[in-house]
């Protein structure tokens, strides 16, 4: 599996510095390029350029939150078919509810638990190869 994941860029999003050292770590051991923004207005401008396999991202963010920049990403066409992860450190329903109306392929509630999260990443990179 590591073979068909190898160098493929996931773009990780989130204000919190700590939690992008966390996961970028985590995800480069897996061999994945990583890529980061810290807002959704950046997110955007990262997909735009770089098309990653898969963005993860915080549901709650300055200037443009999580779920504003989620349905951007899935209402292009160009990017509609890239897998999001939308990370909260809520454990609401209502955010489960409105992270897939916003499109997000999968919802993970923070602290991480780094086991599972790899788990779905290398699930979702490879089911949309």
């Amino acid at each position: 599996m590591l073979d068909e994941i190898a160098k493929k860029k996931i773009l990780i999003v989130d204000d919190s510095p700590e939690v992008l050292v966390i996961l970028r770590v985590a995800l480069e051991k897996l061999g994945f390029e990583v890529i980061e923004a810290t807002n959704g207005f950046e997110a955007l401008a990262m997909v735009k350029k770089h098309v990653p396999a898969l963005v993860i991202m915080d549901r709650m963010m300055p200037k443009m939150d999580g779920l504003k920049a989620c349905a951007l990403i899935k209402s292009d066409r160009r990017f509609c078919k890239i897998p999001v992860i939308m990370l909260t450190a809520s454990a609401e329903n209502l955010d489960r509810t409105l992270s897939e109306e916003a499109g997000a392929d999968d919802f993970l509630n923070k602290p991480l638990n780094s086991a599972d999260l790899m788990k779905r990443v290398q699930e979702l990179v490879v089911r949309v190869q």
